[in-house]
C-alpha cells in the first residue's frame, strides 16, 4: 500500500481565511514529502464552503510543485465539463513541466447542480462531455495537428505547446462515486481509478473495483492499474481526542455538503439516477456507524492500523490511500500532529520499506 494526502476544503471565511487554509495546507505538503507520502491531491469545486476554496486545483498544485521535489501532485479531480479541452490540456501540460513529471491527472464529471447552472452547462450532457474532454486532452498531449470535431467542441488543426513532460502523457485517473459502469469503462480505456468509499456500500465498492480490475486486464493494458481511495483521518495519541475531533469535523463536512447539494431536491437528471435522494442519505449520516463501517479513520495509531488492515483485506494491497488530515477549520497543530503520527507509526507498517524493516 501507498499513502497520499488529500485536501478538500470544507471551510468558509468565517472559520478560516483562504490565505490561512492555503498556507497551512502547503506546510503540510512539505511535511508529507519528508515523511514519504506518495502524492498530494486536491479537488475542484466552486462557490460554497463545500470545496469552494479550491476552484482551480492546478494553481494549488503548482505551488506544491514549487515547494517540493519528490512527492507527486494529483488532481482529484478536475471537472471536465467546465473547461475547454484546449485550455485544460495546456494548463495540465504546463504543471507537468513545473513539477518535472510528477503530475497525475484525475478527471471527474461533477455532480452539484448549482455549479452546472453557473457554468451554463446542462447536467444531462456531463457524461458525454466527460468522455469527450478526456479523449480530446489525450490527443492534444500525444498528437500533432489535432483536428477535433466533437459533439461539444470543434477546433484545429492545432499542435499543443508545451507537450507534457511525461511521455506519452501524465497518468490519467477517472473519479467514480457509485457507478460500476464508469469503473469498468475506465479499466477498458486503460485509465487509473479514484474512488470515495463514504458514498457507497462496501459491497458495491468491492464489486466496482473488481469490475475495474477485470476490465483493465481484459483489455490487455501493460502494467498494473493504480487505484486511489480517499478517507478522512483523525489521529491522536489520545483516542477520545481523535473521536471527538472526528465526530465534530465529519458533521461539519455533512452540514456543508447538505447545503451544497440542497438543489437536488428540485433537480432531476437522467445522467444522475437516484441523486434526488442524495440529500436524505447525507442527512442520515451517523459518525459511529461510519467509523464502524471503516468509512472514516479515527483513533490512535493502533486503531488506524487495524482499520487499514481491514480495508486492505476488502479492496486489495495495491491501493494508494489518500488521506485528509486538515478537514474543516481544524487547528493546524492538530493536523500536523496527525500527519506526523501517521508517518511515524502507521505508514511504515504497510509500505514496502516498513514491511522489510519488520522482517529484519
Amino acid at each position: 500500500m501507498e499513502f497520499g494526502v488529500n485536501f478538500f476544503p470544507v471551510v468558509d471565511p468565517a472559520e478560516k481565511s483562504a490565505t490561512q487554509y492555503y498556507d497551512e495546507s502547503l506546510r503540510l505538503t512539505k511535511v508529507a514529502e519528508t515523511l514519504g507520502f506518495e502524492h498530494v491531491q486536491t479537488v475542484e469545486h466552486y462557490f460554497s464552503a463545500y470545496g469552494g476554496y479550491s476552484p482551480d486545483p492546478v494553481t494549488f498544485l503548482a505551488a506544491v510543485a514549487a515547494q517540493t521535489t519528490r512527492i507527486r501532485v494529483a488532481t482529484g479531480a478536475v471537472i471536465a465539463a467546465f473547461t475547454h479541452p484546449l485550455k485544460l490540456a495546456g494548463k495540465l501540460a504546463m504543471l507537468d513541466h513545473l513539477s518535472h513529471g510528477r503530475l497525475d491527472v484525475g478527471f471527474g464529471r461533477g455532480f452539484l447542480p448549482d455549479e452546472f447552472e453557473a457554468f451554463q452547462v446542462p447536467m444531462d450532457s456531463s457524461k458525454a462531455r466527460f468522455a469527450e474532454t478526456i479523449e480530446a486532452v489525450r490527443r492534444l498531449w500525444t498528437e500533432e495537428n489535432v483536428l477535433w470535431d466533437g459533439q461539444f467542441h470543434q477546433f484545429g488543426p492545432v499542435s499543443m505547446l508545451p507537450r507534457p513532460y511525461q511521455q506519452p502523457h501524465p497518468p490519467i485517473f477517472v473519479a467514480s462515486a457509485t457507478s460500476a459502469e464508469s469503473c469498468a469503462a475506465a479499466g477498458t480505456a486503460g485509465h487509473h481509478l479514484q474512488v470515495v468509499p463514504s458514498v457507497t456500500s462496501r459491497e458495491a465498492l468491492q464489486e466496482n473495483i473488481a469490475g475495474y480490475r477485470a476490465a483493465y486486464a481484459a483489455a490487455g493494458h501493460p502494467g498494473a492499474p493504480r487505484i486511489q481511495i480517499k478517507y478522512t483521518c483523525y489521529l491522536s495519541e489520545d483516542r477520545s481526542e481523535a473521536l471527538v475531533a472526528g465526530a465534530h469535523y465529519e458533521q461539519n463536512y455533512i452540514d456543508k455538503m447538505a447545503e451544497a447539494i440542497a438543489s437536488w431536491a428540485s433537480t432531476r437528471s437522467d445522467a444522475y439516477p437516484g441523486y434526488e435522494k442524495f440529500i436524505d442519505k447525507v442527512r442520515a449520516f451517523d459518525f459511529k456507524k461510519s467509523l464502524q463501517d471503516n468509512k472514516v479513520l479515527a483513533g490512535t495509531a493502533s486503531d488506524i492500523r487495524a482499520q487499514l488492515e481491514t480495508i486492505r483485506g476488502w479492496f486489495g494491497d495495491d491501493l494508494c490511500v489518500s488521506l485528509q488530515f486538515n478537514p474543516g477549520a481544524m487547528p493546524f497543530s492538530q493536523s500536523l500532529n496527525a500527519i506526523e503520527l501517521f508517518g511515524r507509526e502507521v505508514m511504515p507498517h504497510f509500505t514496502a520499506v516498513g514491511a522489510l524493516q519488520e522482517v529484519r
